[in-house]
């Protein structure tokens, strides 16, 4: 029996993608790295501490610490997110059906906190979730599953009772480890990867979400 929903927020509450791809792509070509929209698209759901380490590594720049690239990133985003607020189709119907569930609500974010409450107070969210989690500061991000499992434990329920709503095939991977129940919401470029097949449930938009959604998982 589900206790709890826990949602992903980059990509599923915030059309951020696309302000995450920007972002990389602007403040990393300027340090002369090679970066194609695929590559960002690529990492989709993976941290962005791991993401400026593996391109630190791979194409090496001078200046700049891989800590000061990751909060210019940040902060590029940070700005986009205020200046457009965009708030993905159905979030707030479908928070409001896990509510009316019963369910206890938790955010399980791949973004450092330094994100995540900006992006919630720019989207009129601040007081839609009893636990925030980030895996920034963890040693290890999606798909690893602890930010999922830290979520469960703050909220108090067991992890089989949770239902994990994710966009990327990164994140769906940290909440089929967390042993939960898996929603996945692919952008629309990527709806046809089979990949996808091991989510319980595969919806177009959160708009296609309702209550029996829950009872079929």
């Amino acid at each position: 029996m589900l206790s709890a929903a826990i949602f992903d927020m980059d990509g599923l509450l915030v059309d951020s993608e696309p302000f995450w791809q920007r972002a990389q792509i602007d403040v990393l070509t300027e340090l002369g790295v090679s970066i194609s929209l695929q590559d960002t698209r690529d990492t989709t759901g993976v941290r962005i501490d791991e993401i400026v380490k593996y391109y630190a590594r791979t194409q090496p720049w001078q200046g700049p610490s891989n800590a000061d690239v990751q909060a210019r990133i940040v902060a590029r985003v940070v700005e986009l997110v205020k200046d457009e607020k965009p708030i993905m189709p159905g979030v707030k119907e479908a928070l409001a059906i896990c509510h009316q569930a019963g369910l206890k609500i938790a955010l399980a974010s791949s973004s450092p906190l330094t994100l995540i409450y900006p992006t919630l107070d720019a989207l009129g969210l601040s007081d839609a979730f009893e636990v925030v989690k980030s895996a920034g500061e963890l040693k290890h991000g999606k798909p690893h599953p602890e930010v999922y499992l830290n979520a469960a434990i703050a909220l108090g329920v067991e992890p089989e009772e949770c239902a994990a709503f994710e966009d990327s095939f990164t994140g769906l991977l940290a909440a089929k480890a967390a042993s939960m129940k898996t929603i996945v919401v692919p952008a629309a470029h990527e709806w046809e990867d089979p990949r996808f097949v091991i989510a319980d449930q595969k919806l177009a938009s959160l708009k296609a979400f309702s209550a029996e959604n829950l009872v079929s998982l």
